[in-house]
């Protein structure tokens, strides 16, 4: 059976008025959906440790730049929203990370709100700096303000297996801490003074974000201390507990559409590394999944220090 009115004839029979746009129009409709559209906040996901190798599981620049540009360009966008999991990893991905998005928030005018769910540390919590608004559970671990440093010495392992270490290199400096070396007390030096150089701009870059919300002269802050929900929030760190869905229908309403923008797929790691045992790429067979372990274990090593 037709409809004696089908829905199109009520645009045939609507005046267009000169300086109408297109949702004068749609207000105009007697269809409530189109009338009074809902408003949308876009949900990008930060989930995993944050590394220059997004094809490893990491999160960084490469991995999530595509997905950002999609998030601030969807039509009535209310607000943008960062679910963020992560234990941190490296300081300059968190900082691209963070500065891609605040360009994007200050062009397109469209606050940002970041939710910290298990763990935002580290250069997760620096990244979740990027909202205007920080949100988190009561027992989500916050902070963790401070830079680390991890690696191995195998030398003892290597004499007792009789390996031979050659190392040739122009520069004084150019193998300083190298795992197949006794540790050097002037590279250990060296390596203090980077850390606090890079320490020194994550306490900046959370003054200047949490600006007139903490304690700036509270140095216990910047301890690489892990705090909860509720003490960063007594603290300053965060702006509130609750989790995404609840703070954006209570901000926007009931109706708000919560659209989530996926990220770059990345490719299967062991894929790419079969290809050494089937004919391809013969040399470094065994380097590859070498490498791939290795890094596996220093991501374990980051979610192990929150107990994850």
């Amino acid at each position: 059976m037709r409809c004696a009115f089908p829905p199109y004839a009520y645009v045939a029979a609507i005046p267009i008025l000169p300086g109408m746009n297109l949702r004068d129009l749609l207000k105009l409709l007697p269809i409530e959906r189109l009338r009074n559209p809902p408003p949308v906040v876009t949900v990008l996901r930060f989930d995993g440790v944050i590394a220059a190798r997004p094809s490893r599981d990491g999160l960084s620049l490469a991995s999530h730049a595509a997905a950002l540009e999609k998030a601030f360009a969807a039509s009535r966008l209310s607000a943008v929203a960062l679910a963020i999991n992560s234990p941190g990893g490296s300081p300059v991905q968190s900082a691209l990370l963070f500065r891609r998005i605040r360009q994007l928030a200050d062009e397109r005018g469209v606050p940002v709100v970041a939710f910290a769910e298990d763990v935002a540390a580290s250069g997760g919590y620096w990244l979740a700096l990027a909202g205007d608004e920080i949100y988190a559970e009561d027992a989500s671990l916050v902070g963790s303000i401070g830079v680390v440093t991890a690696s191995f010495g195998v030398h003892r392992l290597i004499e007792r297996f009789g390996i031979e270490r050659r190392l040739h290199t122009a520069g004084d400096n150019k193998a300083m801490l190298d795992p197949f070396l006794p540790e050097d007390p002037a590279d250990v030096a060296r390596l203090i003074a980077l850390q606090q150089d890079i320490h020194d701009s994550f306490k900046e870059h959370v003054r200047r974000r949490r600006v007139g919300k903490i304690d700036a002269a509270d140095e216990a802050l910047f301890s690489g201390e892990v705090l909860t929900g509720r003490m960063a929030l007594a603290r300053g760190l965060i702006d509130g507990i609750g989790d995404l869905r609840s703070v954006m229908r209570a901000r926007f309403g009931e109706n708000v559409k919560l659209v989530v923008i996926a990220t770059e797929r990345r490719r299967r790691w062991w894929l790419p590394r079969l290809r050494p045992f089937v004919g391809r790429e013969p040399h470094g067979a065994m380097a590859a999944p070498v490498a791939d372990f290795l890094d596996w274990l220093e991501a374990r090593a980051l979610w192990a220090r929150f107990g994850l």
